[in-house]
């Protein structure tokens, strides 16, 4: 299997209402087309809403896999999923939890990234969804995506393949860092 970029997804903040309280959030992405700079915090055409918890330099992009939209389809039946409903950056082809470990250096256009953690969403996944329950079945489905630091900015395409540069040997995969912190901390 091609391991490629499917789609790049992009928002801004924005505020929605949610339990009676004006939230700002950019979980809201679109894909974009055409060629995309990436800087060293972001994408082009890209924010986040609390840099507390999201975005930085070690969560400056978020990846999931296009494999997980089947599971989702079935999960939730009759919910629009486009390319980046799950609030992702880059919508990818055979780059899974599995087989991806923290520490692995990838080479997507130009541009170069490393592995740092998995997606251990907020409360904001469950307003993209408006199901507070989203977020139990996200983290226990074992399909969590995870970020990206930027070690080269360049500028990517959808279409782009994913090249492993290079993996550190006793790396975690994320699949298991997630699996850890849900034994150490629940869902």
């Amino acid at each position: 299997m091609t391991t490629r970029v499917i789609s790049i997804n992009v928002g801004g903040p924005r505020a929605v209402s949610w339990q009676g309280r004006s939230i700002l959030t950019s979980i809201f992405k679109s894909p974009v087309a055409g060629p995309v700079v990436v800087n060293a915090l972001n994408l082009e055409g890209d924010a986040q809403s609390d840099l507390t918890v999201h975005g930085g330099a070690r969560k400056a992009v978020y990846v999931y896999p296009s494999e997980h939209y089947a599971f989702w389809r079935e999960e939730l039946p009759g919910v629009d999923l486009p390319w980046g409903a799950f609030g992702e950056n880059l919508t990818t082809s055979g780059l899974v939890e599995d087989t991806t470990r923290t520490g692995d250096r990838l080479r997507i256009g130009s541009a170069e990234f490393v592995v740092t953690v998995p997606r251990m969403p907020c409360f904001k996944l469950g307003i993209r969804f408006d199901r507070p329950d989203i977020i139990g079945r996200f983290l226990e489905s074992g399909r969590s995506g995870f970020y990206l630091s930027v070690a080269g900015e360049g500028i990517i395409r959808a279409g782009d393949s994913v090249t492993l540069m290079s993996r550190a040997p006793d790396a975690l995969a994320v699949a298991d860092a997630v699996a850890r912190r849900l034994k150490r901390e629940g869902p």
